[in-house]
């Protein structure tokens, strides 16, 4: 199966392997990883007793590409990875993992993103991604909304599930730094280095590979990058400020709203 997860370098195929087996222990299972496709997707394969249960868990929790658009159906929600940042500002790209017999990325409207994450109010694309952190590689979790096979494209927005995450982290007033490319152990062990532990509350995870570490109130984000970035190379780092967010869209914007 080819997991919905990026890798960005072979060595972290080994990483992949090791955070699924001590995902599934306690199961009869055995995890393999057999390489990469397309861009950067992990295959990996199952097999064992508990196979079955291992596959669904696997396919829940961490996501599994179509690979092609045949099993996609409009409203379903799927994982993807900002792709292309910068090049076309009317749209965001993400890499939904379907590359056969195209490579196919699902297309996310400015307008969308405007009315989803500001209140309708007509933000630059640049501008959005700097408040919400928007960076190359970011996992997002969004929901189809329209699918033209013959012309190979893919319309969505963002899921409910990751408007609620966005609630809930402005609704936190904690600044998160954004890891993007990081195993769970480098992380732990950049900040250990840099002697941050205690700027931070804890590391929550965004996909097999990218991480928010959650900042005490307090700590600036942006101050935590000089420290451990040094520790942490060829790894992308962003910031979500939800003070930032709130000052420029106002505190009775939607994703504020009460439930």
């Amino acid at each position: 199966m080819t997991l919905s997860a990026k890798v960005y370098n072979s060595s972290q195929l080994k990483d992949v392997e090791s955070n699924l087996k001590a995902t599934l222990k306690g199961l009869n299972v055995q995890i393999k990883t057999l390489g990469t496709i397309a861009h950067s997707w992990p295959q990996i394969s199952v097999s064992g007793e508990d196979e079955t249960v291992a596959t669904r868990y696997l396919t829940n929790e961490v996501g599994v590409c179509s690979v092609s658009l045949d099993p996609l159906e409009r409203f379903s929600t799927i994982r993807g990875y900002v792709s292309a940042l910068g090049k076309n500002m009317n749209e965001l790209c993400l890499d939904i993992g379907v590359f056969e017999p195209a490579n196919v990325c699902a297309m996310i409207p400015l307008q969308s993103l405007q009315a989803q994450l500001a209140d309708g109010r007509k933000v630059a694309l640049r501008k959005l991604a700097e408040l919400y952190g928007l960076h190359e590689n970011l996992p997002l979790t969004i929901k189809i909304t329209d699918i033209d096979r013959e012309s190979h494209r893919v319309e969505a927005m963002l899921s409910e599930a990751q408007l609620k995450r966005y609630k809930d982290w402005t609704k936190s007033l904690l600044d998160r730094l954004l890891v993007l490319g990081a195993s769970l152990y480098d992380v732990e062990g950049a900040l250990k280095k840099a002697d941050c532990n205690r700027e931070v509350i804890r590391i929550e995870p965004l996909g097999l590979l990218e991480h928010a570490i959650v900042c005490k109130l307090g700590t600036d984000a942006p101050g935590l990058i000089p420290k451990i970035g040094r520790n942490l190379r060829k790894v992308a780092l962003g910031v979500f400020n939800p003070r930032r967010i709130i000052e420029f869209l106002g505190s009775d914007f939607s994703l504020l709203a009460a439930e």
